[in-house]
């Protein structure tokens, strides 16, 4: 395993090289990323375990969805079985990495509500709607703003995680502190990364479609329907290109002379 240090520049090309990924094979990283989102959102909605559920899967799950993106850089041609190839390699970690993140992700949200009283946390769990008071109130803006300060490790944490533990066999511990440690040390690319998917899966979109709108509300509104279609298998297909330039792959690697 290598952690390699990259540019701010490396951001921009994990995009460009999602986006030559995708149209290798749009197919197959549609269903990987539809499906993805369909088992988490299937498994959330049991009562009481879903949720919990869910995000102990989830590592595996996206394992899957590498595995899958992986196959189609090598030139594999793939098949639906891959969104389960996650559960076959070092699960326990995976599963531990899954119930690692769950856990630091409640304490994070439960430590807004030394600051708000708990009104984030009635939120985030469905039991208050937010209305003009609550959005008016500075606790509550400061709460999503702590929220958001004391996630962002623990993301950072997972990020590379169940990749690292499912293609180096590494177990979870390790597997979290190396992928902190990548992030850190990669905070340029991953910060273009972060705000080039933004610009190009949320603002673009949307212009466009506002657009198409002023010359049509019908063309505007038929265009907002497979605008998602294409965006978030897009977004998917970024993902391995990012891993593989931080942490390299013996049967794949990047062109680095290319920014």
């Amino acid at each position: 395993m290598q952690l390699n240090t990259l540019p701010a520049s490396r951001g921009w090309f994990w995009i460009a090289e999602g986006f030559r990924l995708w149209k290798r094979n749009p197919a197959l990283m549609t269903f990987l990323a539809f499906g993805y989102l369909l088992i988490l959102l299937l498994l959330s909605l049991m009562p009481f375990i879903g949720q919990p559920l869910a995000t102990l899967l989830m590592p595996a799950l996206s394992l899957g969805v590498l595995n899958g993106a992986r196959g189609i850089a090598r030139g594999q041609k793939g098949s639906p079985d891959l969104m389960f190839s996650g559960f076959r390699t070092n699960l326990q970690s995976l599963l531990t990495i899954g119930g690692i993140y769950l856990i630091a992700s409640l304490l994070a949200l439960l430590a807004t509500g030394l600051v708000d009283g708990g009104l984030l946390v009635e939120v985030m769990t469905g039991n208050r709607r937010i209305d003009g008071s609550l959005a008016d109130d500075p606790r509550f803006t400061f709460a999503m703003l702590t929220g958001v300060t004391l996630s962002t490790p623990v993301m950072m944490a997972y990020w590379f995680a169940p990749l690292l533990a499912g293609w180096h066999h590494l177990p979870a511990p390790k597997a979290l502190f190396f992928s902190f440690v990548a992030c850190v040390r990669n905070w340029r690319p991953m910060l273009v990364y972060s705000l080039g998917l933004f610009l190009v899966g949320g603002v673009l979109p949307g212009v466009l479609v506002g657009l198409l709108s002023l010359l049509s509300p019908t063309l505007g509104a038929l265009a907002s329907v497979p605008m998602p279609l294409v965006m978030i298998p897009l977004v998917f297909s970024t993902f391995y290109p990012n891993a593989r330039d931080v942490f390299g792959d013996a049967q794949e690697v990047l062109d680095a002379k290319h920014p």
